[in-house]
């Protein structure tokens, strides 16, 4: 079946999507000895593609890795600040992945890392409405707290659909909160 070259490319595990549409643009892609264009398609069992005069490989086996993310990392594979990244973390795995979500800098928790681009796009998109489960813990009073953070609408100006807050443990001074959400704006749960 013919695809975008990009995406054979990154199935192959040798680059994003992002990182081969500039390895066609500077000529480094052929396919069946012609040099390739952005938006070119091909059959990887029918069609001879290579990077820089060598083959490429066939997809890469789908690689799903469980994450605990300490405070301190940023959930990106680079990052042009220099901070340590959650790519650190996983270097040594043997595959090209990539986070499904994020985790702010401040957050820790579980992160899902993987190579398998339309499982993350399920998880991901709204539109397949996967609800995502965070376990909050907070400092001072929570009495009364799920429900007005339940009947948030609105976050920095943008429209969001609300949380499903609940308190699941509560100490003195302390509480544990699930908060469950559908789109994973940026900043929505913290």
């Amino acid at each position: 079946m013919e695809e975008r070259l990009q995406k054979l490319l990154a199935q192959a595990g040798l680059c994003s999507r992002r990182e081969a549409e500039r390895w066609i643009d500077d000529g480094r892609v052929t396919v069946n000895g012609k040099k390739a264009s952005v938006g070119d398609k091909a059959d990887p069992r029918r069609d001879k593609i290579f990077v820089d005069g060598k083959p490429i490989g066939g997809a890469e086996e789908k690689v799903y890795l469980m994450l605990y993310k300490p405070r301190g990392y940023v959930t990106t594979m680079k990052d042009e600040h220099g901070r340590k990244t959650v790519a650190d973390l996983v270097r040594g795995c043997g595959a090209r992945v990539v986070p499904v979500g994020r985790l702010d800098y401040n957050s820790e928790g579980l992160l899902l890392l993987t190579n398998d681009g339309a499982w993350a796009q399920h998880l991901l998109h709204p539109k397949h409405e996967v609800e995502k489960t965070y376990h909050v813990s907070v400092f001072g009073p929570v009495a009364g707290a799920a429900a007005r953070l339940a009947a948030v609408t609105d976050l920095e100006g943008e429209p969001i659909r609300p949380a499903r807050v609940e308190v699941l443990r509560e100490t003195p001074g302390t509480a544990v909160l699930g908060v469950t959400i559908h789109e994973g704006k940026n900043r929505q749960v913290r």
